[in-house]
Formats: structure tokens, C-alpha cells, sequence
């Protein structure tokens, strides 16, 4: 599976993106396409909010959603939501490699690990059987020195970055670790065992292991919680939906 490649952090809106990528001029005509077509596949429920912008976002109910459609070759992609805990992306990628969006929902936590009493999250996701995409969590320290993926599910040609650390069972499930650098931030990637559409996760003790048991990082802030959908590839157009989200903790 191919690595995936951060060259460059961009600003959208005076805020720091939800990932660290380079974006080509490929994106236009993919995007004025997306204004027509993605649009008109949202969901009829979505009444509170929709975009189909490279960078839409709105803060609802504590969380911040975004579109994030941030990678090369990209096709049309929309969001919508109900809430910030109850949302979904219908996106028609090509079937090309690079990861072309990660639509996701954000809450920030800003807390230390060392002062951190509990952080945990509940999801509940209905994804389509085709497609090359994972569902994660990525989370953030403030200084976006280091990245921690939490894959619940993936489909298709995707990978990890980095090489394998072993298997260890951690917050309510069991994973396959991966370590890597991608030349802007260390990326710590867990994927659960088996593929997994509903769940809670106990994420401080996975915070804990990576700084106190493998000394991989120190007593970062931890800065944003994001939950969403790594996408590859979509062709024809999928859906997404976020049943569920809940990040709780602090």
C-alpha cells in the first residue's frame, strides 16, 4: 500500500487545516464541478448545514466540521449535518491514488496529557463496501509536532505511514501500531484488529502508552480531537454518514 505524503501545512480562514498536504491547481475544476453535482446529493435532512467548498466549515453544538477536500486529483465532494455530532459526506473521487479529503468533525480539548482525566469518544458510522478510504480519529498536539490515527475501519488500496510496532490492545480495542515520519510531525497510526462501524474508545490510555511506556512523545498539549474519512478514492459517488459522534473528556 502506498504511503501517504505531507509536504506543507496551509491556512484556511485564519485557522490551521486538519492536515498537513499540498494542493495542486487540479482542484478547480473538480470543485466548481462539485458546487452542482455534490450538492444535489446531500442528504434531504441536511437542513442546518451543507457546503460543497475545498474548505467549508461551521462550528455546531462544540464541534467544528470541515470539508477538507485537500489532495491532488480530487473529484467532487459535499457535506452536510444536522449536528456536529450527526453529519455525512457524499464524495466521487477518482479511482487514482493519494488521499484526496478528510471530511471530519473536530473538538478541541487543549489539556496536557499529564492533565488530562479522562478522554473518550463513541461513533456510530454507516460506510459504503466500496471505495478506498478509512474512518479515524486524528489527533492533534496544539503544536502539530505529532499526529495520532486512530483507524476503527478501512476499505480498499490504504495503508499506514511507517513501519509496524507490534500489536497491543489499548482503550477498548486492539491494534496494529505503526510509527513513521512524515518530515513535518511524528505520526503514531493504530488500526483496530477487525473493522468496526460502532464503538467507544478510551483514548487516554493510548495517549499514556505513546508518551509514558514508549517515550515516543513528551507531555504534549493535546490540542484537536477530529473524527472522520480519510478518502482515496470514491468514483461514482459514495456516502459517508456519521451516525453518531461523541467526544467527551478533559
Amino acid at each position: 500500500m502506498a504511503p501517504r505524503t505531507r509536504t506543507t501545512r496551509t491556512r484556511t480562514a485564519g485557522t490551521r487545516t486538519t492536515r498537513t498536504r499540498t494542493l495542486t491547481a487540479l482542484l478547480a475544476p473538480a470543485l466548481a464541478l462539485g458546487a452542482t453535482v455534490g450538492l444535489a446529493s446531500a442528504p434531504a435532512q441536511a437542513a442546518v448545514w451543507n457546503s460543497c467548498d475545498q474548505w467549508g466549515n461551521t462550528s455546531l453544538n462544540g464541534y467544528t466540521l470541515y470539508n477538507n477536500i485537500w489532495g491532488s486529483g480530487a473529484g467532487s465532494q459535499c457535506v452536510w449535518a444536522n449536528s456536529g455530532t450527526n453529519w455525512g459526506v457524499w464524495a466521487d473521487h477518482p479511482n487514482t491514488g493519494g488521499i484526496k479529503s478528510y471530511p471530519n468533525a473536530k473538538k478541541v480539548i487543549n489539556k496536557p496529557v499529564s492533565a488530562l482525566t479522562s478522554l473518550t469518544s463513541s461513533y456510530a458510522v454507516t460506510v459504503p463496501s466500496s471505495g478506498a478510504y478509512n474512518t479515524s480519529y486524528d489527533i492533534w498536539d496544539t503544536d502539530y509536532d505529532y499526529e495520532i490515527m486512530l483507524w476503527v475501519n478501512h476499505t480498499g488500496a490504504v495503508g499506514p505511514l511507517g513501519t509496524p510496532q507490534g500489536t497491543v490492545s489499548l482503550g477498548g480495542h486492539t491494534w496494529n501500531v505503526y510509527k513513521g515520519d512524515n518530515g513535518a510531525n511524528e505520526v503514531f497510526s493504530f488500526l483496530r484488529t477487525s473493522d468496526s462501524d460502532s464503538g467507544t474508545v478510551n483514548i487516554l490510555p493510548i495517549l499514556k502508552w505513546i508518551k509514558d511506556t514508549k517515550g515516543w512523545m513528551g507531555d504534549e498539549t493535546i490540542g484537536d480531537v477530529q473524527f472522520g474519512y480519510e478518502i482515496t478514492s470514491s468514483a461514482g459517488g459514495l456516502d459517508f454518514r456519521t451516525d453518531n459522534l461523541t467526544v467527551s473528556g478533559g
